[in-house]
């Protein structure tokens, strides 16, 4: 059931974990405003919903953001953009996303991830941010407003940092291509090595936990936790995990780091990539114990009915052109 007088603004919420987190507050009949640039998709994704209100829009928009956050207690950050076009629009929309929870002291729910660390084996919530990379100082830098705005006393943050997404309506180019190829028995790709282990977190999952830590009392007014998902043993073993769940034999197809290097020269987008590719060159694990902590009873939805989850969501998406 709803709780109490919470007014949730999404943002990003036909995205990956937006969709989510959206999904989640409507399955307990929390009254929500989606900011959508698509009405149309977003109407296919969501479907009639009572406590579910779609407005038409740009998070860019800081008058419209603005408008809408006067009448939001939480606001979820969900936007991203493709990696050659966070330079300024991050910053940007930030901003807006910040001035917008002002209003009424808002809590905002960020998503987080390991970019501001570069190369580290293990990250806590103490660990010190050193970015190698043009998108890890973005995030730094996003971080650093959130946290500065806190301190002002505008608004609360509550900072979920998480490894890869995977799950229903994740359909960026590393995810959405594993699940349809082991849906079509064609290859399932991945970038650099499928070979080591990989920290991973479905979606749903994350969606509960930024639910849970909304109803937590007292929380400080900047937090920030690390919710670690499942290690698989390696992406290749995952990839044959799907496939068997799929019904089809598990075929595989790695993309080498020197592609990326020589599409660089004529794609941003592929030089962008090339630049994050200790991501999928080595492990990095994130350590929730602190979150753990919090929510003691935090339970993961096993693996196997999460691929069966995320399969049946692609073979509707693909019936229904979503």
């Amino acid at each position: 059931m709803a709780t109490g007088n919470m007014r949730f603004l999404v943002l990003g919420g036909t995205g990956s974990i937006g969709y989510a987190f959206a999904q989640e507050l409507l399955r307990h009949q929390e009254r929500v405003t989606l900011l959508v640039r698509n009405r149309q998709k977003a109407q296919k994704l969501f479907g009639p919903c009572p406590t579910l209100q779609l407005v038409e829009g740009d998070a860019q928009n800081r008058d419209l953001l603005k408008k809408l956050g006067a009448d939001a207690t939480h606001i979820f950050h969900g936007i991203n953009y493709p990696y050659e076009k966070w330079q300024g629009n991050m910053e940007r929309v930030t901003q807006n996303v910040l001035e917008a929870a002002a209003i009424n002291k808002a809590t905002i729910f960020f998503p987080g991830n390991i970019y501001n660390f570069g190369l580290i084996p293990v990250i806590t919530e103490t660990t010190p941010q050193a970015p190698t990379t043009k998108k890890g100082a973005i995030r730094v830098k996003l971080e650093q407003m959130l946290r500065q705005a806190t301190d002002r006393g505008e608004c609360r943050i509550i900072n979920l940092r998480m490894p890869d997404f995977w799950g229903p309506n994740v359909m960026n180019e590393g995810i959405a291509p594993v699940f349809r190829g082991a849906l079509a028995g064609k290859p399932m790709p991945w970038l650099y090595r499928n070979d080591i282990p990989h920290q991973l977190v479905y979606t749903p999952d994350a969606a509960k936990v930024f639910y849970k830590l909304a109803k937590q009392p007292q929380l400080p007014a900047y937090v920030e936790y690390n919710y670690a998902g499942e290690v698989v043993p390696s992406i290749k073993k995952w990839q044959a995990q799907i496939a068997e769940i799929a019904g089809t034999k598990p075929q595989h197809k790695l993309y080498p780091g020197w592609l990326f290097k020589l599409m660089g020269l004529f794609s941003a987008g592929m030089r962008e990539i090339s630049e994050m590719g200790y991501l999928w060159q080595h492990t990095i694990l994130l350590n929730d114990e602190k979150l753990h902590q919090v929510l003691p009873g935090l339970q993961r939805t096993s693996m196997q009915q999460a691929i069966a989850e995320t399969l049946q969501w692609h073979r509707e998406s693909l019936e229904f052109g979503i």
